[in-house]
């Protein structure tokens, strides 16, 4: 039974369990950023535009960590340009962020696959189709995959012709 006023079921649950995962995420993160500029203002005496500078990371971007003021995750290759410009290890940061050591998210589900996709592997694992239309497979797959895409303009101009 629910608490008067409160709402309940699933679908509530799940989406306070994301909001309480979410603001802890951004708390420790933000925890890790104000000690990262503590540190650099008390062992270097570097201001905030000198920690931008030397990190290539905006004044804006890093005020936003601070704040816990942003609606997606930090980009990976910011975090680490903010990390080593400091000396520091981007694992911390990681860690505060729920991240694995390659800078993406622990619990992060692939995402979906495309039915025909999933059709053609469930055919290329199939023992009944034969080796022969495997191979025509895999060499259509292969064609698609590293065939040089087409520059934006010239597609518009063939749609037009067309």
């Amino acid at each position: 039974m629910g608490v008067p006023g409160q709402p309940c079921g699933p679908a509530w649950s799940y989406r306070h369990e994301v909001t309480e995962t979410t603001n802890a995420r951004k708390i420790a993160f933000a925890t890790f950023v104000r000690r990262a500029l503590d540190e650099a203002r008390a062992t270097r005496a570097w201001s905030g535009t000198e920690v931008s500078r030397r990190t290539g990371v905006s004044r804006q971007t890093i005020n936003r960590w601070v704040r816990g003021d942003w609606a997606s995750d930090p980009e990976a290759e910011r975090v680490v340009a903010f990390c080593e410009g400091l000396g520091l290890s981007p694992t911390a940061a990681f860690a505060a962020l729920g991240w694995d050591r390659a800078g993406a998210p622990r619990d992060a589900a692939p995402p979906p696959m495309d039915p025909d996709v999933e059709a053609l592997l469930r055919r290329l694992v199939d023992p009944q189709v034969s080796d022969a239309e495997k191979f025509h497979i895999r060499e259509t797959i292969r064609y698609l995959a590293y065939r040089p895409t087409l520059p934006l303009d010239s597609r518009k101009r063939g749609k037009q012709a067309g």
